[in-house]
């Protein structure tokens, strides 16, 4: 994954066509998740009041395990609350996993946040078989992917 990728410029696209807001999203995870023929990529809303995060969309070989969990929970809360990107080489050796596949070896959150106020109102999962398989370019490139989808969470 490189960000001179025609993948970022799809994304763009993707993101200010006409089409209804899941559908872009559905287009997103899927073009995340080929970028780097990831095994999985879900994307994330918070909803503060019920104090959730709530999966939108996926796109791989099945839904999510949680669908639905508290907002402090697993890798997914810990990049919510630190609104930075929590990227785990071995998720074994992360008590804050929630087991979601059993295949999983490496996982990268990467929270979406509000132009406006840099709040998390979502975040980028993306999951792989591989151990580290999310290297620091890879990293930089689902942050532009997050701040060039956050329109999107409006």
């Amino acid at each position: 994954m490189s960000s001179d990728s025609p993948w970022l410029e799809k994304l763009g696209e993707t993101v200010s066509s006409a089409a209804p807001r899941m559908q872009k999203l559905q287009v997103i995870a899927a073009l995340i998740r080929n970028s780097g023929n990831y095994r999985w990529v879900g994307l994330y809303e918070i909803d503060e009041r019920a104090g959730e995060v709530i999966n939108l969309v996926w796109d791989g070989p099945g839904a999510p395990e949680y669908p639905r969990f508290p907002i402090g929970k697993g890798l997914t809360g810990a990049a919510i609350q630190e609104r930075k990107v929590i990227n785990v080489g071995d998720v074994v050796s992360d008590p804050r996993y929630l087991t979601a596949f059993g295949s999983t070896r490496s996982e990268i959150i990467v929270p979406i946040l509000d132009q406006g106020r840099g709040k998390a109102v979502g975040t980028i999962d993306v999951e792989s078989e591989q151990a580290n398989a999310f290297d620091r370019d890879t990293e930089k490139c689902l942050v532009v992917c997050a701040n060039v989808i956050a329109v999107l969470w409006g």
